[in-house]
């Protein structure tokens, strides 16, 4: 039992290289088979930290393979989706460098012997965008392609109007509202942080 979040994490690195690829295929059933594995995935994403607190079996090897495998997780993913259209850089780039902002606001913080929260903003911002991936896979599994905002695409007729289409826009319009929940959480952490660099500041 003790080491089964650990394997969970690994198990979410392995499918991320394997999602990664799927979604280079760019083929329908290579995004049917891709969403079913993300979907277990992000279960794991929960799984793993419960079951470490559950259990009492928190390491320092357990919180880094979390932490590296929920961030390498997204990021990863969300490049191959850059890679072939489906979502802009600038989105990714602002994910990305929020990432990066919190790990070293939380390195600053846990030198100093302190930890920072982390906010409503940063889980919700989490769990907006595992929905919006899923949804963009599913829908490209289905076959959509012909509604959307990546690219702009929002003629609504008989062809768009069907399941597969709907889906692919409500899903880049959740990627918009995972966007800003991203801003706002780092912005969070920022503010989060504040106390730290005016202790330092009073030095």
């Amino acid at each position: 039992m003790r080491n089964i979040p650990n394997i969970l994490s690994i198990s979410r690195l392995i499918s991320t290289v394997i999602v990664f690829i799927l979604v280079l295929v760019n083929q329908p059933w290579a995004y049917l088979v891709a969403t079913v594995l993300f979907v277990l995935a992000s279960v794991t994403d929960f799984l793993d930290g419960y079951l470490a607190r559950r259990f009492s079996v928190v390491s320092s090897l357990g919180v880094f393979l979390d932490l590296t495998a929920d961030k390498v997780f997204v990021a990863a993913i969300l490049i191959a989706m850059v890679q072939i259209g489906l979502v802009p850089a600038w989105i990714v780039a602002i994910i990305v460098v929020r990432e990066f902002m919190v790990s070293g606001l939380r390195s600053i913080a846990a030198a100093k012997g302190k930890v920072i929260p982390a906010g409503m903003w940063g889980k919700q911002k989490t769990f907006i965008t595992l929905v919006a991936m899923g949804g963009i896979l599913l829908a490209k599994g289905l076959g959509a392609h012909l509604l959307g905002l990546f690219p702009l695409m929002l003629t609504f007729n008989s062809q768009t109007l069907v399941l597969s289409e709907i889906l692919l826009l409500v899903a880049d319009v959740l990627m918009i509202v995972a966007t800003i929940w991203t801003i706002f959480s780092g912005v969070e952490y920022i503010l989060g942080a504040l106390p730290l660099f005016r202790d330092e500041a009073k030095r």
